[in-house]
């Protein structure tokens, strides 16, 4: 006769032999005759036996199987805490290691520089997922930005240009330039296991650039053009901008070297009554909403059927930026990213 192995069932039917075992012993019988009566073996009758001398009826509660918490590890907890603090406060070139980002090797390696441990990716994947850590891309950010001046347009700069605003009955809007071309193609598909799908590629680079100029209440107004910018063309797009508004304008940009032109500056004298241009501090397009603007463009742009003229371009970039100035809530929806909580701060 097959015995039965206490080991491979559920911890129910474990629980219902158990509990047979004992009242077979209560009623005196052996356990040679118990084991036949139940199906199971005479050294696991044993076992249940003695557990049940020594703990009586609290035998047939389920033991947790397996190792304790934090039993076995090769770091202690406070090891852990000061690794996860390092993590959190320091970048590992401050670490002195050559590294840009904390990746699994950086962390093995600090782990064996503090503590001479030595840790596989592996084991350090699930240290870090324990720590509540995950594999992000990161934001980029300009290496020449200067923080003080960052801040100093955020939070002296621009409650200025709004407080003008409200003494003037203006209308802050925010520009920007950017270009698009017919080789970048950002979107995955699904294919088969080991056959990578195949987008078609164009040897002769195609591109267009575009201005754009985008308010906080919805408001949108762009320019399509081929040629680099200049001081003229921006001129033209004020110009346009100044027609199809009804206030004058507070048109902040960034620090483009045409922006701060001769021809520019002598244009915007004659028509201070219309329009002021104020500038981002330097290297910051995470601060302009337009740059958010630019970016959803691009997606759009670069998905579904490829362009691969210029005409093609100029046609869904239109129809992308015309749908924008249809639903102006959809412009609204880029001034809520959390790098721009600045504006919402001080409103307008």
């Amino acid at each position: 006769m097959k015995t039965i192995n206490l080991v491979t069932v559920s911890p129910e039917t474990r629980r219902i032999i158990k509990k047979q075992v004992i009242s077979l012993i209560k009623k005196g019988k052996k356990q040679i005759e118990i084991a036949e009566t139940v199906g199971i073996s005479p050294q696991a009758v044993k076992r249940i036996s003695s557990a049940y001398k020594k703990e009586g009826t609290t035998c047939l509660k389920e033991k947790k199987r397996g190792r304790k918490l934090g039993e076995k590890r090769l770091l202690t907890s406070a090891q852990e805490k000061e690794i996860y603090h390092i993590l959190i406060d320091k970048s590992p070139d401050q670490m002195k290691l050559c590294f840009m980002l904390w990746t699994r090797a950086a962390v093995c390696q600090l782990v064996q520089e503090k503590y001479g441990i030595t840790m596989t990716q592996r084991n350090m994947s699930e240290y870090l997922k324990r720590w509540g850590m995950t594999c992000q891309r990161p934001t980029k950010k300009a290496y020449f930005q200067d923080n003080v001046k960052l801040n100093a347009f955020m939070h002296e700069t621009y409650p200025a240009i709004v407080k003008k605003a409200k003494q003037e009955d203006a209308v802050i809007y925010w520009g920007d330039e950017t270009g698009i071309n017919n080789q970048a193609y950002h979107v995955t598909g699904f294919a088969p296991k080991g056959q990578t799908p195949t987008v078609p590629s164009f040897s002769k680079v195609e591109k267009i650039n575009m201005i754009s100029a985008i308010s906080n209440q919805g408001s949108c107004h762009f320019l399509c053009y081929e040629e680099n910018m200049t001081q003229q063309r921006f001129i033209e797009f004020m110009e346009r901008l100044i027609k199809d508004t009804d206030r004058k304008v507070l048109f902040i940009v960034d620090n483009l070297k045409v922006h701060h032109g001769r021809i520019v500056r002598g244009w915007l004298s004659e028509h201070k009554d219309e329009i002021e241009l104020f500038f981002t501090s330097p290297y910051s397009p995470e601060i302009n909403p337009d740059e958010y603007l630019n970016h959803s463009l691009k997606q759009n742009i670069h998905s579904g059927i490829i362009p691969h003229t210029k005409e093609q371009m100029c046609r869904k970039t239109e129809k992308f930026m015309l749908e924008l100035q249809t639903y102006g809530e959809k412009v609204s929806c880029y001034f809520q990213h959390k790098q721009l909580e600045y504006i919402k701060m001080y409103g307008y």
